[in-house]
């Protein structure tokens, strides 16, 4: 997956890199949540961060690419005839049936 994300791919310097039993089973239950997730598929949602927008799963925390909102919005190209595009509720015609 390609992303203009930033990603931490090695440890810092200096931390302890001791893999401990507590970490071990974390990572155990994450990778299980993973294969449910792809037997059954994600339960994905809408997620904002900073200027940015993806899908996440709530289930075991994936990420979509997504894509990064920079920019200003659309601007306006053509003037037209704003009465044309009003939505008008459509009357309702009863009739008897027998």
């Amino acid at each position: 997956m390609v992303t203009n994300y930033p990603q931490r791919l090695s440890t810092a310097p200096g931390l302890d890199t001791n893999v401990t039993a507590l970490g071990i089973v974390n990572r155990i239950t994450a990778r299980v949540g993973q294969v449910f997730c792809a037997m059954r598929g994600h339960d994905s949602v809408l997620h904002f961060e900073g200027k940015r927008v993806m899908m996440r799963c709530t289930s075991c925390g994936h990420d979509s690419p997504g894509w990064e909102i920079t920019g200003h919005a659309p601007h306006q190209r053509f003037e037209g005839d704003r009465r044309r595009h009003v939505l008008v509720p459509q009357r309702l015609v009863l009739r008897k049936t027998a």
